[in-house]
């Protein structure tokens, strides 16, 4: 049962740091930042829009919230990459099937 438990926490855990990384990473980026038209001075969020991300990454706005809420079940390698691109983190994207994770917060992007 031990083995369940630390499987089930390990979940947890990860879905944490994605819902934490896509939130600061998001809201750290504009509009400008990011090469998009500004079309409103009226905005409610200084970074960017969900809608905004979820269209520089190549995916729907129901599919980014999903990811934001930590479920990163069965992600792609090229949604990944769509999303490694629309929220330009510093550094490569690391591999989605590394054995590692940092422990170096939201800055870094977790390891789905």
């Amino acid at each position: 049962m031990e083995f369940i438990s630390d499987r089930k926490q390990d979940r947890t855990e990860a879905r944490k740091q994605i819902r934490e990384f896509l939130a600061t990473r998001g809201a750290r980026l504009t509009p400008e930042q990011a090469g998009l038209p500004v079309l409103d001075g009226n905005r409610r969020v200084k970074g960017l829009r969900r809608v905004e991300v979820a269209t520089l990454a190549g995916i729907s706005v129901e599919y980014y919230g999903r990811l934001e809420r930590g479920d990163a079940t069965g992600v792609s390698e090229s949604v990944l990459d769509g999303i490694h691109h629309a929220l330009q983190p510093s550094g490569p994207r690391p591999c989605a099937a590394s054995p590692t994770r940092g422990n170096s917060g939201p800055t870094s992007p977790p390891h789905w």
